[in-house]
């Protein structure tokens, strides 16, 4: 019901005359404390990104110049690449043939040596036999000799008992 008495709300003098003073005391402490800081920064902001402006676009001709540069030296790794790679292939081939002398000369030399070897080792081997054989006829004689054998039962019995202990050996 209170509401239906005062259809208007009209404000008073006093709450004016605060209100403005109130607004003018803001707008006076803002526009000395806070526009010019707000101001400066806004300006320094402004050329902050004039500059990285101006340094993106020397950036791009710098890139567009180093692009043509790269672009050269590529031709140019190419065509060296190209040299290096037939030089490359004729120093291999004269490396294998020379590869290929050398070891058909060492095989050449290796196999006389090999023959060599074994011919020695052959004739040392069959030093040895005879040398064994001698031995083993010695050992057969003496044996025979020490034994006086009378018949011809006991001589054999005697090559047999021999025989075992050469297999056993």
């Amino acid at each position: 019901m209170l509401l239906a008495m005062s259809p208007i709300v009209t404000p008073g003098i006093g709450l004016i005359f605060w209100t403005a003073l109130i607004f003018i005391l803001v707008l006076v402490l803002l526009t000395k404390f806070a526009w010019k800081p707000m101001l400066s920064a806004l300006q320094s902001r402004e050329e902050s990104i004039q500059t990285a402006l101006d340094t993106a676009k020397k950036a791009q001709e710098d890139i567009k110049k180093l692009q043509t540069q790269n672009d050269q030296m590529a031709k140019e790794a190419l065509l060296e690449r190209e040299k290096i790679l037939k030089e490359a292939r004729a120093t291999a081939v004269k490396i294998v043939e020379d590869s290929q002398s050398r070891a058909t000369a060492e095989y050449n030399k290796t196999l006389m040596s090999a023959k060599a070897d074994i011919e020695r080792e052959k004739e040392i081997a069959l030093k040895e036999i005879r040398n064994q054989l001698a031995e083993l006829s010695l050992n057969v004689a003496e044996k025979l000799v020490k034994k006086n054998l009378s018949s011809d039962s006991a001589q054999k019995a005697l090559v047999s008992d021999y025989i075992k202990d050469l297999k056993l050996n």
